[in-house]
């Protein structure tokens, strides 16, 4: 799979939405570990992207700094290391989730779980929080138990589950170093049936009893009434499907009304191996041309229904620049930067029209809208959060400081994104 990212008419690299034009002129494409160090001893700032679906300037250099490498993995001879007697796998970090699972799956293993999009990198997924959905489902960093960095100096730096530091070095927004490899842990592998239902009504919703009604449950929205458009339960085999709040679809869907579901994971409640339905959409297809925005903010679960109505009071202002709207929900996790870390989690993703200038006041009226309810939004989308306000919501903002420090005294690391945002200071 080639990298989603693109070049402009005058050589610019931009991210797979195209919203974002990458300030370094070039990005680097080390084809060996060699290589890599070498970049990263001789650069003065070093960024790396991972499948550029990340919608702000997470991964960017800072613009006009001399020295500063935008790097990606891509070139990377993929490694892929299932061990079956531990139930590990080590995943290089220019891997994607597609890559892996199929893979693991080969050996008879799974993931617990995997987000919407199997498209998208394994390191840069679990450096940005990035989930599935499921009441007793984790993020993806909670699947890491060891990361293997390329620091500062070019040396290599691994950190295990249980190692002092570790809960602040899956989800580090890159600011540690280069992941060179990850290792993640496994379980026996399992099939899945996914079941679509229609038009569920706001009124009246049980949040609690829909959300723990599947092994993984979404629902999504376009804004244009009180209600949901489509519920999609993805159901581990042996497990029964009671869902008397809405109809069974008739047909496959697509997430966004009107879209054709020729891309998405097959439905109707057959049976498949997990990695071919927990993702939303089919690992062979493009879902679409990257022509939208992202936003996604979570919260705690205990307040989803509150949320719910305080969103629905200004659908008005949402639904035009509004493509969907996705609701899913997290299991606490352990992970400092996570926007799951400490508590029980229902994220609000929005995915909106490509026009930023009309889209960004709106998305600062959902954060109005959500900020009683202390919204930590998804690192690698579009937010308007005060910088100091968003790091007052991690209670290990500042252990996360002080990690970087030591691991990357001289901030070769850090850009502005990662400053401003958790207090680091170069």
């Amino acid at each position: 799979m080639t990298d989603a990212l693109a070049t402009g008419r005058d050589g610019a690299v931009t991210n797979w939405a195209g919203n974002i034009t990458f300030s370094a002129g070039t990005l680097h494409r080390p084809t060996s570990p060699d290589a890599l160090r070498a970049l990263v001893t001789g650069s003065g700032q070093v960024r790396v992207l991972g499948s550029g679906h990340s919608f702000n300037r997470i991964a960017d250099v800072d613009d006009g700094l001399a020295g500063a490498s935008l790097l990606s993995l891509a070139a990377l001879e993929p490694s892929i290391d299932v061990d079956t007697t531990a139930r590990t796998v080590r995943v290089s970090g220019g891997v994607r989730y597609a890559e892996l699972a199929g893979q693991v799956h080969a050996h008879g293993l799974a993931l617990p779980n995997m987000a919407s999009l199997p498209h998208i990198s394994v390191a840069g997924s679990v450096a940005t929080g990035t989930h599935g959905s499921g009441n007793g489902n984790r993020s993806l960093a909670e699947a890491v138990r060891a990361v293997e960095l390329v620091t500062a100096d070019g040396e290599t730096c691994v950190l295990s589950r249980g190692e002092a530091g570790f809960e602040g070095a899956v989800v580090s927004l890159g600011a540690l170093g280069v992941v060179l490899s990850l290792t993640l842990d496994l379980e026996p592998e399992y099939a899945v049936s996914q079941h679509v239902f229609r038009e569920l009504p706001l009124t009246g919703l049980d949040f609690d009893a829909v959300s723990s009604s599947a092994y993984s449950v979404s629902l999504f929205t376009d804004w244009r009434g009180p209600r949901f458009n489509q519920v999609w339960l993805k159901q581990r085999a042996g497990g029964a499907v009671d869902f008397p709040w809405a109809v069974p679809a008739s047909e496959p869907q697509h997430p966004v009304p009107g879209m054709p579901a020729v891309n998405c994971t097959e439905q109707l409640g057959v049976p498949g191996p997990w990695h071919e339905r927990l993702p939303h959409f089919r690992a062979e297809f493009t879902p679409s041309s990257g022509a939208e925005l992202q936003s996604e903010f979570l919260l705690p679960r205990e307040h989803a229904l509150a949320a719910l109505h305080a969103l629905d009071a200004i659908r008005d202002e949402m639904a035009p620049v509004l493509q969907v709207c996705e609701v899913r929900t997290v299991a606490a996790d352990t992970q400092w930067l996570s926007p799951a870390h400490g508590r029980d989690t229902v994220a609000f993703h929005f995915t909106w029209v490509p026009q930023t200038a009309a889209v960004l006041p709106v998305i600062a009226r959902v954060e109005e809208r959500l900020a009683p309810f202390a919204p930590r939004p998804h690192w690698g989308k579009v937010f308007t959060t005060d910088p100091a306000e968003l790091g007052a919501r991690y209670p290990h903002a500042a252990d996360f400081a002080a990690l970087a420090r030591r691991l990357d005294p001289q901030g070769k690391f850090r850009n502005a994104f990662v400053r401003s945002f958790v207090g680091v200071k170069s």
